[in-house]
């Protein structure tokens, strides 16, 4: 996606009328008139009513029957809203690009052209279907090289004959086969376009074998993978590749919307050494030439850089939950701490299972494997590196008391499980899906063990850790990891919405329902609010808009005169509209501010005895002097 900062940029929405059973429907298609590019991620809803459409990377937007002659309103980011009606022999109409609504630190964005090859979906990354990944890597650990082969079975979606896989530019292209032909491929910076000789028939399946080796190069974070030592000097290599990409190590579909459906890894490592990665151990093979081979079945769907390898001289031991197997390997010299930390596995297990439904992979079980860096949410194979302490890194992470209760590492990661690993972001611009709601668990977890008012109470501090200097959505169709918004404004506003619809018990059902509707899917925000306004039946598309579209908060702005009180909200969606509760004389008492004015009578009004509460509502207040 080409970043855009002119003035002088509009779109144009072009209506085509296609009869389709008898009925209108209505295809929108909205470009960029400067550039003539389709525009992606454009939001187009009915006020008041679901569902919430969005434009997908050709620009295009189908309307419901139903919604065929409605009065509908588009939005884009950056743009003042419009209202159309698709039925309308209009044309087209103009969205002008308002520099009042641009974001400033959006604005200071670039992207380059690996940021989009590595982030758009593309002509030949949305040809096929990925089916099955069968990876197989030897690691010389001295030399700190890999050679490896993946076999990549896919189907076609439509004729074609050429795909987009990648591996990082430093890393070889040995060769690629199929079918005992050698394929042709050129190379775009990380991008492997490979050419095959005729075209391949769309919804049969093919399997390429991808055969590579290099040197990996330490970056990002927590190094991509990484050749350490532990305090022993004994060799441990690990992997960490969110945001970088799996393609930094391993030739795949470097992206998000398309998962295999299970796959294999196989693992040679020295054999003084072992490896642990996702899935159900199947094995391991000694090859005869000190090298032992460790063979790994993941069975469900998983994204790229859940993918991971953990080599090390690791102890092992283990325990289950209920029927689900719990699998942990720490450094041998950790062991005793290992159990005195872990037994606090079995205690999350039981709060996320009773609020988010069962363990989303039972077959593969579940692992905590210690690495030298903080933590990731490896499917199935979480990392670990907390030094065994409360808090993070042993530290009071929200400052509030709280966090040195429990390990954070240990339940943000395993809430990843569900959030993240099972329900996954159709694309890295909405990851506020994964971060947001697992950041959101860490408070449903303090619930569990220590009760409502503990939980309030560590998820407001995380207040001081937001910004509110841009949208938690971010650019779309590009390698961009959002702003850290989307982990601590997001737990914020999920606990908002949790007292927007104020009553815990359809709250926590909705969010069981969801979690199981969308488990092994990738998904779009606009899932996300299309389920819970049918879910609720009520219309919630603003409060999300106004919290996830656009930096700032909402604003309850209110004066006090001698016999009421008076309020409204100041947002940046003109049709916000959102409930809030206030402490009258002590007492909660439930209003219904609007974008205009609205009086309460209250007699003796004040500052004193009527107070928002804020504990229970992310926003800001504003009091207005008569």
């Amino acid at each position: 996606m080409s970043k855009t900062n002119s003035l002088s940029l509009f779109l144009l929405a072009f209506f085509v009328m296609t009869a389709c059973g008898g009925e209108k429907n209505a295809v929108v298609k909205i470009i960029d008139s400067r550039t003539q590019k389709p525009i992606e991620g454009v939001m187009v809803y009915k006020k008041g009513m679901t569902p919430v459409l969005r434009s997908d990377m050709h620009g295009k937007v189908t309307i419901p029957a139903a919604l065929a002659h409605a009065d509908l309103t588009v939005h884009a980011k950056n743009y003042r809203s419009l209202q159309f009606n698709p039925a309308a022999k209009t044309g087209h109409v103009q969205l002008f690009f308002d520099e009042t609504l641009a974001n400033i630190q959006e604005q200071k964005m670039a992207f380059t052209r690996t940021d989009s090859l590595r982030g758009s979906w593309g002509p030949w990354r949305e040809n096929n279907d990925l089916r099955y990944y069968d990876l197989s890597v030897r690691v010389d650990v001295a030399k700190k090289y890999l050679t490896g082969k993946n076999a990549i079975r896919f189907t076609m979606l439509k004729s074609d004959d050429r795909i987009q896989l990648d591996l990082f530019a430093n890393m070889n292209v040995d060769s690629l086969l199929w079918e005992n032909k050698v394929l042709k491929y050129t190379r775009e910076f990380n991008a492997v376009y490979i050419d095959f000789p005729e075209k391949l028939a769309a919804g049969s399946t093919y399997t390429i074998d991808f055969y590579y080796s290099g040197y990996p190069q330490e970056t990002g974070r927590f190094g991509g993978l990484a050749f350490k030592e532990d305090s022993l000097g004994n060799p441990w290599v690990i992997t960490a590749c969110q945001g970088i990409g799996a393609s930094l190590w391993w030739p795949n579909k470097d992206q998000k919307p398309d998962e295999v459906d299970s796959m294999k890894i196989s693992i040679a490592v020295p054999s003084d050494l072992m490896d642990v990665s996702n899935g159900r151990y199947l094995g391991k093979t000694d090859l005869g030439d000190g090298y032992t081979r460790y063979d790994w079945k993941v069975h469900y769907p998983i994204n790229n850089y859940s993918v991971a390898m953990n080599i090390g001289k690791y102890a092992h031991f283990s325990e289950k939950h209920g029927d689900l197997t719990l699998d942990y390997y720490v450094l041998p010299f950790h062991l005793q701490a290992a159990k005195r930390q872990f037994a606090q596995v079995k205690p999350m297990m039981k709060c996320f299972e009773k609020f988010f439904g069962p363990y989303p992979f039972p077959r593969d079980g579940f692992k905590l494997i210690e690495v030298p860096y903080a933590g990731m949410e490896h499917q199935s194979a979480v990392a670990y590196g907390n030094r065994y302490r409360n808090g993070y890194l042993g530290v009071d992470w929200t400052g509030v008391g709280i966090s040195s209760k429990f390990d954070f590492i240990i339940v943000h990661e395993s809430g990843h499980e569900w959030y993240g690993n099972s329900v996954t972001a159709n694309d890295v611009s909405d990851a506020w899906i994964q971060e947001g709601w697992t950041t959101y668990a860490e408070g449903i977890y303090v619930e569990c063990l220590f009760g409502y008012a503990e939980a309030i109470k560590y998820l407001n501090g995380y207040r001081g850790k937001v910004a509110n200097r841009e949208p938690i959505i971010g650019p779309i169709g590009v390698n961009h990891w959002p702003t850290q918004d989307q982990y601590f404004k997001g737990a914020l506003f999920l606990n908002t919405l949790r007292h927007v619809v104020d009553n815990d018990e359809q709250w926590w059902a909705l969010i069981k329902d969801y979690t199981a509707h969308f488990r092994y899917k990738n998904i779009w925000t606009k899932d996300v609010i299309n389920y819970f306004n049918d879910y609720l039946k009520r219309d919630l598309r603003p409060v999300f808009e106004q919290y996830l579209y656009w930096a700032d908060l909402p604003v309850l702005q209110y004066k006090f005169s001698a016999d009421s009180v008076n309020f409204r909200w100041q947002a940046n969606v003109d049709d916000f509209d959102m409930p809030l509760k206030v402490r009258v004389n002590g007492e909660l008492q439930l209003i219904r501010p609007r974008t205009f004015w609205q009086a309460q009578a209250l007699a003796g009004a004040s500052e004193e005895n009527w107070q928002p509460a804020a504990e229970y509502f992310y926003i800001k207040t504003e009091i207005i002097n008569p």
